[in-house]
């Protein structure tokens, strides 16, 4: 009986490792294809398409890039400050918030916690959000419109945080602490925080991304090209290069040649993605502890 239980547990372990395997060079195979059309000379991209390993190199791409990096970089350190800004701003509401609602006694406690579901389900729509935020908080054209609106979407995460404390940290060292005359901010400050490193690390990670990805609110809430995002950058040369390509003779003939073509749209994504890639690996050992134990009921 064992032998046959273990001779399962191997194959089972070795369709795993297959299915991993498969999975993660789906995942990779984007990125190479990503980076070597960037590479790639646009004649030869055009004539031969996009390839693994293209034939014909050139740099004339990230040329681009450097020509036109007062506009590029200014949408880079925008992206970059938007989402370290949104990111601790998020992570200091969200911990807060769960932090709160993980105390038994706390008086509503419960009907918070429902109304924060009820967020992850319903929401007003796209139109009164954007009347409140442009109406009533004037965030067009700021650089608030790029981090506010994120703060009021984390319902999930306050669930993982809330679970997590629940589920993790013991309340008995709280309840020591109070003993010993520590004051509620003073055991989320030096108790809760440095307990809680792995599904801080998690969230931090699943919102910077969010921010770094995002280009709604860009779209929404920034008309001033001053304070345009990497991806919303990209997504405004994309959309101008199409029309001015599908007009040009109602324009009176525009030089295709003088359009920024598609390897170099292709090596400023590369360019906006890097950061992610480069980060990533520092916090892979937390992101699966904190969801595992984040998602344990509380």
């Amino acid at each position: 009986m064992s032998d046959v239980m273990s001779k399962q547990g191997k194959i089972m372990q070795i369709c795993s490792h297959i299915i991993l395997a498969a999975m993660s060079v789906m995942a990779v195979v984007p990125f190479w294809l990503l980076i070597a059309a960037s590479f790639s000379d646009t004649n030869y991209a055009v004539a031969e398409g996009y390839q693994f390993f293209p034939e014909v190199l050139s740099l004339d791409a990230y040329e681009y890039i450097l020509r036109q990096w007062a506009q590029i970089g200014r949408a880079y350190l925008v992206t970059i400050v938007v989402t370290v800004a949104g990111t601790a701003a998020s992570l200091i509401i969200v911990s807060m918030l769960a932090y709160g609602l993980a105390q038994e006694k706390l008086p509503g406690g419960k009907v918070i916690f429902a109304l924060i579901l009820i967020t992850m389900l319903f929401n007003g729509g796209i139109v009164p959000q954007y009347m409140i935020y442009n109406n009533f908080f004037h965030l067009k054209n700021t650089i608030f419109g790029l981090i506010i609106p994120n703060l009021l979407l984390n319902g999930f995460t306050v669930v993982l945080v809330r679970n997590y404390f629940r589920s993790s940290i013991p309340g008995e060292l709280s309840e020591a602490m109070r003993i010993d005359g520590a004051g509620t901010f003073y055991i989320y400050r030096h108790l809760i925080l440095p307990l809680s490193k792995p599904i801080l690390a998690t969230i931090g990670l699943m919102e910077a991304v969010s921010y770094w990805n995002d280009w709604n609110n860009g779209l929404y809430y920034i008309t001033d090209s001053n304070l345009y995002s990497m991806q919303q950058l990209l997504n405004e040369i994309n959309n101008n290069v199409n029309f001015l390509a599908n007009n040009s003779s109602m324009l009176g003939g525009v030089d295709p040649g003088a359009l920024p073509t598609a390897t170099m749209r292709l090596a400023i994504a590369v360019i906006a993605i890097l950061p992610v890639l480069a980060v990533y690996p520092f916090f892979q050992k937390y992101f699966a502890k904190g969801i595992t134990m984040g998602a344990v009921k509380g």
